[in-house]
């Protein structure tokens, strides 16, 4: 592994380019980002590639580029995969109105299925939906924004199964419950100010396009029925899978170049595939065709998030550095002047680089910084790991990278003619209605 404090700032570069290029090329060249984004994300892992061989060795390269691929991106993008195919295969037939009150309660519904089929399951089963049922309004954007605060983010915050850090908690001995006990108040608190604020701009978009709904709907309102439920049964196989890698501890493992590979989690991926697989054979093809069901958005999350995790590999080692790292004045800021944690720097820290690293490996940091030890943290620390775990799910809606459905709900909304916001469009969002909700979680909570 690379050790970070051998690792000036300029090695984080390349990731910076990774997410400029992410913010603005799709607006300043969008020709050239749609036919060439997989090549410009593998130019930026080659700049973090090419160097570490040069001054690391082949064999180092090698092994944080095989680590990081089969242990992290590879688990990834399986999990957030499988529930890609199996939501897309629940077909919502039918429409409803989209007013604000009936979008509020589908974001309510939302969040709350998010803790349960985790926020990616969750969000790929309300999109469409949504879609249909704002398809007649001209502006409808922003209900596409508060899906992802809400349901891609926040409402995972209840449970392992509802974001990928809390998992990585659970499986370092977090009990499976505790988030529920001690993140549900936060929890509760940034979803009432959040989805207070999502009624009262619904509501006053909805007024403004009074004279233009009746020139245009799509999908006009027709009953609603559900095709594709033998899909309920596989997304609770996916928690099932998912939950027992965290549970059943065989002590089986290979080495394969260096990287150690435990069957649980052999199991888990195989089973993923396998629940996959099974969606596509049990659901009809035209259940998918009416569900504009296709590839592409998850194939470009695919892709960029490649580029992501690897590009990241030196950030997140100069941040595992610690104290000893060229983020040293950051690192330090969680530590009081007598050692004492400082909660609110914890959620600040966690939470902001989760916004743009990939979270579950922040949370690990944090958490290891922390400590490390999970009877500790979840008994004399449990603030501090409150902090870092609402950090870490929360504040993933920051931006469209902070997690992985967020780009998926932009690609597929896009796909069926919504107009998103840009990279920064999107944050000038989220700094307007996030930030000022964070700010009242600290000052209640931490």
């Amino acid at each position: 592994m690379l050790d970070g404090a051998l690792l000036p700032l300029p090695w984080a570069l390349p990731f910076a380019g990774m997410l400029l290029s992410i913010a603005i090329l799709p607006l300043a060249a969008p020709q050239l980002w749609h036919h060439h984004f997989g090549k410009i994300a593998a130019a930026w892992s080659v700049l973090v590639l090419l160097p570490c061989a040069a001054l690391f060795g082949a064999g180092t390269a090698l092994q944080v580029f095989l680590h990081t691929i089969v242990l992290e991106y590879v688990p990834f993008l399986l999990l957030i995969g499988t529930l890609f195919t199996v939501a897309g295969g629940i077909l919502v037939v039918g429409n409803i109105h989209g007013d604000p009150k009936t979008n509020l309660k589908l974001l309510v519904l939302g969040a709350l299925l998010a803790s349960v089929m985790g926020t990616t399951g969750a969000a790929m089963l309300l999109v469409r939906p949504l879609v249909r049922a704002n398809d007649g309004r001209r502006h409808n954007a922003h209900v596409f924004v508060f899906l992802i605060f809400v349901v891609a983010n926040i409402g995972g915050a209840l449970t392992p199964l509802g974001d990928p850090p809390l998992f990585l908690g659970y499986l370092k001995g977090v009990g499976f419950f505790w988030p529920t006990v001690h993140l549900l108040a936060p929890t509760l608190l940034a979803m009432l100010i959040v989805l207070s604020v999502f009624f009262a701009i619904d509501t006053a978009m909805y007024r403004r396009d009074a004279h233009f709904r009746p020139l245009r709907d799509p999908t006009p309102d027709s009953p609603v029925r559900v095709e594709g439920r033998g899909n309920f049964v596989l997304l609770l196989a996916i928690v099932a899978a998912v939950f027992a890698s965290g549970v059943w501890h065989p002590g089986v493992s290979w080495t394969v170049l260096g990287i150690e590979i435990e069957l649980q989690n052999v199991v888990r991926d195989v089973s993923l595939l396998a629940i996959a697989a099974v969606s596509l054979a049990i659901t009809r093809r035209e259940v998918r065709r009416e569900n504009a069901f296709t590839w592409g958005p998850i194939v470009e999350v695919a892709i960029l998030f490649a580029g992501i995790f690897v590009t990241m590999i030196p950030a997140l080692a100069i941040l595992r550095a610690g104290t000893h790292g060229a983020l040293a004045p950051v690192v330090s800021l969680v530590t009081g002047p007598g050692g004492e944690p400082v909660n609110a720097a914890y959620f600040w820290l966690s939470g902001g680089l989760s916004s743009f690293l990939d979270n579950a490996p922040t949370y690990l940091v944090f958490f290891n910084m922390a400590g490390g030890d999970a009877a500790h943290l979840t008994g004399p620390m449990s603030h501090t790991l409150m902090a870092i775990s609402a950090g870490s799910v929360f504040m993933g809606a920051n931006s469209y990278i902070g997690n992985a459905p967020n780009f998926m709900v932009k690609s597929i909304a896009e796909e069926r003619g919504v107009a998103m916001p840009g990279f920064f469009g999107y944050m000038a969002w989220s700094a307007a209605v996030l930030i000022p909700t964070f700010l009242v979680v600290t000052w209640v909570f931490f």
